[in-house]
């Protein structure tokens, strides 16, 4: 057996149930009505399970956006030239992207690891340089990867992972960044659900009712040339995914396997944790979800995996965006969980 297939094979860790009764009970006993605060309650609860601790804490938070390109641009499905893809990476690097800002604000360390772009990048300081190939192949003609690069881009974010757990991060969030990649994802979610594309093809990068059109009309032509072949859901992902989309379903898988909650972001990061959940069942039992995605796909995703979001705002940028966003209510709700008082200290009357 590889290395890949051994570690695939090991169990998702078990939250821990006694710990979750007890924050359950906690919640009963603050002053309030039970169920008053509504997800601030049970993302409480949900992390303290996950923590195994009677006082969940988010204060050490780890951000890593995985960046690469996209083969199937070449078919015009994008309103963004693929250059943009590296210029992100120096705006990563320089600290004037969005995600770059919400991390300095939110005081969480971010990495950014680049899996594979066109453009050729200098050495960039805040950048780790892990390219597999300059990009991924046209998927309307051929696979997008190999299934043996593939494993190697679910295996960087699996040491990603590994690397953070040691330095005690209590919480995880992955995010992405490739011209192309939702029609990747889009490609992808329809193959796990068996949903024709013209239901789940949203703008992405912004294209306008004649572009969405083509797009969910290029990857239906590509569905239709490889169906005989999905017949797996890492065959689905080698043939039809990207670099930095893989990369996100080995983080999630990790994360399940250790045992480190993780903020879900966007659609695209919905649909790797599908596939994660798809490949390992029971990794979504560490998954927190930040927000609604403004594209249409997305609630089909979030069906699947049985989520309850925190925000709708209307958003798709994602680079991890919408997860950050959602962790101040996530410090929140852990504050309110350990520092409320009960209505025994508080000598409060409960009710009758």
């Amino acid at each position: 057996m590889s290395e890949f297939d051994q570690w695939l094979s090991l169990p998702v860790k078990a939250i821990d149930e006694r710990s979750k009764k007890a924050a359950e009970q906690r919640q009963q006993q603050l002053t309030k009505p039970a169920g008053s605060l509504g997800q601030l309650e049970t993302v409480a609860i949900q992390l303290a399970a996950m923590q195994a601790t009677e006082t969940p804490s988010v204060n050490k938070v780890h951000i890593s956006v995985f960046a690469a390109d996209h083969g199937i641009v070449e078919e015009g499905i994008s309103a963004f030239p693929q250059a943009v893809t590296a210029e992100m990476i120096r705006n990563f690097a320089n600290g004037g992207a969005a995600i770059s800002v919400l991390a300095k604000e939110l005081n969480a360390s971010l990495d950014v690891i680049n899996m594979g772009t066109i453009t050729p990048l200098e050495q960039l300081s805040a950048v780790s340089d892990q390219r597999i190939a300059a990009g991924t192949a046209n998927f309307v003609h051929q696979a997008a990867m190999s299934l043996a690069q593939c494993q190697q881009a679910i295996l960087a974010g699996r040491n990603n992972v590994e690397q953070v757990y040691q330095a005690d991060i209590e919480l995880f969030i992955a995010g992405e960044m490739g011209i192309g990649n939702t029609t990747s994802a889009t490609a992808i979610a329809a193959a796990l659900l068996d949903l024709d594309a013209k239901v789940l093809t949203g703008p992405g990068t912004g294209l306008n009712t004649k572009g969405i059109t083509h797009k969910a009309f290029i990857i239906e032509q590509a569905l239709n040339k490889h169906r005989a072949d999905l017949s797996s859901p890492l065959t689905i992902l080698h043939t039809l995914g990207g670099f930095e989309i893989a990369a996100l379903v080995g983080c999630y898988l990790a994360c399940g396997k250790q045992g480190l909650p993780v903020i879900i972001d966007g659609f695209i990061s919905s649909v790797a944790a599908l596939m994660a959940e798809t490949l390992c069942p029971g990794t979504k039992h560490w998954f927190l979800y930040s927000h609604n995605s403004a594209e249409p796909g997305h609630h089909h995703v979030l069906s699947a995996l049985k989520a309850t979001t925190l925000l709708d705002l209307g958003m798709r940028l994602g680079e991890a965006s919408g997860a950050a966003s959602v962790l101040p209510l996530i410090r929140l709700s852990c504050a309110l969980h350990n520092q409320m008082a009960t209505f025994e200290q508080a000598e409060v009357s409960e009710k009758s």
